[in-house]
């Protein structure tokens, strides 16, 4: 499989970002490897915390949340998702199905060997991210679902949807840091705006960011929509703690916590939270409260 790969230089210097890259590599399924990293950052023998980024972010996305957990003792483990951050990235849009994210994933999660989880995940985070705690439910301990779905084509699209849909096929420069701004209650500084566009260095890097809103299931037979109605019949029975985090200002993820509400027993309790100001990339608006959020979870949903 072709691939590019960011150069290192593109990831110097960036705001709020001193962490050491760590890398692992999965099959490609045409005969080659993927280089995937992540970010692992506090102590190694404390449970881990996995936080799976959407589109068109990268591990960059959770900055200001890693601090803050890993002081309260946390691991806090975010990768990059294949085509992203400092990830291998595909060059042939054909090579990026939903089927194979969830396996380049399942893949990565197996190699690190994680277990006792706490899954945080948002936006694509979480359409790939509860596929893996649905297939491997014995490594997880607990899931935090932010402004995020796990679509399945029965039902359509939000309007914002197909516009974001439309938009990410026809604009003709994709600029992932304007985007993340134009998902944020907050303005970014021009420097974080520059942070998120360093993963993509030249057009030809964007494959994948241009790909995802292609792969979500918009009808009963498209591609992993059966998947995805598999991944529901766990959930329907998942016992373990679960927390609702999805924002008030999100019009892609509006009202989608309902989705959850009904389909997973476990989320019913207390424990659900409305991130109050904050718009699609909640971790940007209010990542060291989300980050408290996750923690007081923890501290009382022992397992």
């Amino acid at each position: 499989m072709k691939s590019l790969r960011t150069p290192d230089e593109c990831f110097e210097n960036l705001p709020l970002w001193p962490y050491q890259a760590n890398y692992s590599s999965v099959d490609d399924f045409e005969g080659g490897e993927l280089r995937v990293h992540h970010v692992d950052e506090g102590p190694r023998d404390a449970d881990p915390i996995l936080c799976m980024h959407g589109e068109p972010s990268w591990s960059y996305l959770y900055r200001h949340m890693i601090p803050p957990l890993t002081q309260a003792g946390h691991r806090v483990i975010a990768p990059d998702l294949v085509g992203f951050g400092r990830s291998d990235k595909p060059s042939d849009p054909s090579s990026y199905t939903y089927e194979r994210h969830v396996s380049w994933m399942s893949s990565w999660l197996l190699a690190l060997d994680l277990n006792r989880i706490t899954l945080v995940c948002q936006d694509w985070g979480g359409l790939i991210g509860l596929r893996l705690a649905t297939a491997f439910p014995e490594r997880f301990s607990r899931l935090v679902i932010a402004n995020t779905g796990l679509p399945t084509g029965d039902k359509p699209q939000p309007p914002a949807f197909a516009q974001w849909r439309k938009f990410s096929q026809e604009v003709e420069h994709f600029d992932s840091g304007a985007i993340v701004q134009m998902g944020t209650t907050s303005e970014l500084p021009e420097p974080v705006v520059a942070a998120y566009n360093a993963p993509f260095p030249e057009e030809s890097f964007t494959v994948a960011a241009r790909r995802f809103p292609m792969l979500v299931p918009d009808s009963p037979e498209a591609p992993s929509a059966q998947e995805n109605r598999d991944a529901w019949d766990v959930l329907h029975t998942w016992s373990r703690p679960v927390m609702l985090a999805f924002s008030d200002s999100d019009p892609v993820t509006k009202r989608g916590e309902r989705a959850f509400l009904s389909g997973i027993p476990a989320c019913a309790g207390s424990s659900n939270q409305t991130v109050v100001g904050a718009g699609h990339f909640l971790q940007e608006d209010a990542g060291p409260e989300l980050a408290n959020m996750v923690h007081e979870f923890i501290e009382s949903h022992p397992v």
